[in-house]
């Protein structure tokens, strides 16, 4: 059974959510103690550690660690990137930097490498082709437009752009299209189809439709393309002048922006080499052959940026919109961009410009409140807002070759670190029983337990934030052999009030749980039959993707007032496999 939010963030709450006020309890470097709206304006980056935010270093510097082994190869096993910058901040702190492999390293398709001294080291400060990262500019772009009056999310996007009513496109909206909902198809061959910018973007917006609009979610390099050119016909500026007037000057992220100075082409992180069209290696150059041919500026992709710069743009955004004295986005503004207006899909939530709740890349941070947005390229970012804290992971994984193969497993690596660094504390005691969370495993703590005949009340309490196919089992077995799960009650814990547990939402489940986004404590209660048995609490995950885990704390065991298990007394009696005590 899914564990459902015991507090729901609808669309309508999180439009409310305009306030900086912070959840009562809050602790820095905490997974289970999530913030409320968003961080003071005031908050300004600063370079720290992840000791001194209150954070657990080891998860992070393991997951940097397999950033740098998937540098090198393995055997006949290619590479995921030849290098990698990742870039972690959490509550206004830059906690890791780290920059490993090459920047520039083959001379060819086939991987060739360059002789050491053409190679070019992969540093803090390199320039990265971030590919789709750049439809988050164009999205932030089309709400300022909303702010100042002059563009409407519901208007049909043909009222601004009047072509694009072509095939039955004309009641398309400005939000679809933000949302990828427009029916439009995910791509269309626009370099190789036309001969020049002009009939290549007549191509974009009369595109016909593969789905009718709003009847499906499919994401398309279309829908931004046509919002950029919304976005320059009703301000009279380019693309590229919108976003350096917009984003990029007032928070001053001075490498950030479209088609790089040539004098930068040394700090710039090399892609492909490219056949077709034979651009050779392309490399200062914008990879996506569409926005090249459209002379590197597209709503799309085309912007090139460096971790740094982007760490503002996150931190700007954990801030409501506003960074060093200068606001982009209204809070409501932003609100919209990471309120999900997908509903209708479930596992395609999506915001006015940002992806939300993506496990797939977002690992151990998934939730409601967690944006992003992922490149071509290799780049990815990650805002979680309810624990304030961002990941940045840059690489150039389509360097020789895209089809060199994903850097997905790192995006999760580096998702993970951070989000295992951040703390999940005991409810009892100094520790918890904690259950890993390593794919394609079953860890089980077991405890053996005489119940007296006429039976007996368990309790505990229970921290689950997994992936939904990732399941927690209560079962009892009187044998060892034979298992039986046993169903159990779930409520917020503190809330002893049966009239406002109901309201907040108690759960009657088999005997099973899984769900994410709640991150807090709750109470649980199951019911035991009487006679010697052994209970266990089994975690079942499967090949792919994690959530922050399971904890079990405070469990207890009684027949009326007699105690008949105290856990907390007695750690030692739980048998485990898989499973540890954590202190956080």
């Amino acid at each position: 059974m899914k564990l459902v939010k015991l507090i729901a963030l609808t669309s309508t709450l999180m439009l409310t959510m305009a306030s900086p006020a912070v959840a009562d309890g809050n602790k820095s470097g905490r997974f289970d103690h999530p913030y409320d709206g968003y961080a003071p304006k005031s908050t300004l980056l600063r370079d720290s550690t992840p000791d001194k935010a209150g954070l657990d270093p080891a998860p992070i510097n393991a997951a940097l660690a397999q950033v740098d082994a998937w540098t090198r190869p393995a055997g006949a096993v290619k590479p995921l990137y030849a290098g990698a910058v990742t870039l972690l901040g959490h509550d206004g702190k830059i906690v890791s930097r780290t920059a490993t492999g090459m920047a520039l390293k083959y001379a060819d398709g086939s991987g060739t490498e360059l002789p050491a001294d053409q190679q070019i080291p992969m540093r803090n400060d390199t320039i990265f082709d971030l590919a789709s990262v750049s439809k988050l500019f164009t999205s932030i772009v089309v709400l300022q437009l909303v702010e100042k009056g002059k563009v409407d999310l519901d208007a049909p996007i043909a009222t601004y752009v009047p072509e694009f009513a072509q095939n039955g496109k004309e009641a398309i909206t400005v939000r679809q299209a933000l949302t990828h909902t427009t029916g439009l198809p995910a791509f269309l061959p626009l370099w190789s189809s036309q001969p020049d910018p002009a009939s290549r973007m007549q191509m974009a917006l009369t595109a016909k439709l593969i789905n009718p609009p709003g009847a499906k979610y499919l994401y398309s390099d279309l829908n931004l393309i046509a919002l950029g050119e919304l976005s320059a016909r009703v301000s009279g500026k380019t693309l590229d002048k919108l976003v350096a007037d917009g984003i990029t000057k007032p928070l001053q992220m001075r490498d950030t922006g479209y088609n790089p100075e040539e004098k930068k082409k040394p700090r710039i992180a090399a892609t492909e080499y490219q056949t077709s069209p034979a651009r050779g290696m392309v490399w200062g150059s914008v990879h996506d052959e569409n926005a090249w041919s459209l002379g590197g500026v597209a709503g799309h992709a085309g912007v090139f940026s460096t971790a740094d710069d982007l760490a503002v743009l996150a931190q700007t955004f954990l801030n409501g919109g506003s960074y060093r004295g200068a606001r982009i986005l209204k809070e409501r503004s932003v609100t919209a961009m990471i309120t999900n207006f997908n509903q209708g899909f479930p596992g395609n939530d999506h915001g006015l410009g940002f992806e939300l709740n993506q496990r797939w890349y977002m690992g151990g941070l998934s939730g409601p409140r967690t944006a992003g947005h992922t490149g071509y390229t290799g780049t990815s970012i990650v805002l979680d807002f309810d624990s304030r804290s961002f990941a940045i992971l840059l690489t150039n994984r389509v360097h020789p070759s895209r089809n060199w193969g994903s850097n997905n497993p790192a995006r999760r690596a580096v998702v993970q670190g951070l989000a295992l660094s951040l703390g999940v504390g005991p409810q009892h005691g100094k520790d918890a029983w904690f259950s890993g969370t390593t794919d394609a495993t079953t860890s089980t703590l077991a405890a053996k337990v005489a119940v007296p005949a006429e039976g007996a009340k368990l309790a505990f309490d229970l921290f689950v934030d997994t992936e939904e196919s990732d399941l927690l089992y209560l079962e009892s077995s009187t044998d060892g052999t034979t298992w039986s799960k046993v169903p159990f009650t779930v409520l917020d814990r503190g809330s002893a009030d049966p009239t406002a547990a109901a309201r907040s939402g108690v759960i009657d489940t088999d005997g099973s749980i899984s769900g994410s986004g709640d991150r807090h404590w709750h109470q649980v209660s199951a019911e035991l039959a009487g006679g010697d048995q052994t209970l266990r609490w089994r975690y079942a995950s499967d090949p792919l993707y994690q959530g922050r885990g399971v904890y079990v704390d405070g469990v207890k065991i009684t027949s009326g007032r007699q105690v008949i298990f105290d856990g907390e007394r007695t750690p030692e009696s739980f048998i485990a496999s898989g499973w540890r005590l954590s202190r956080r």
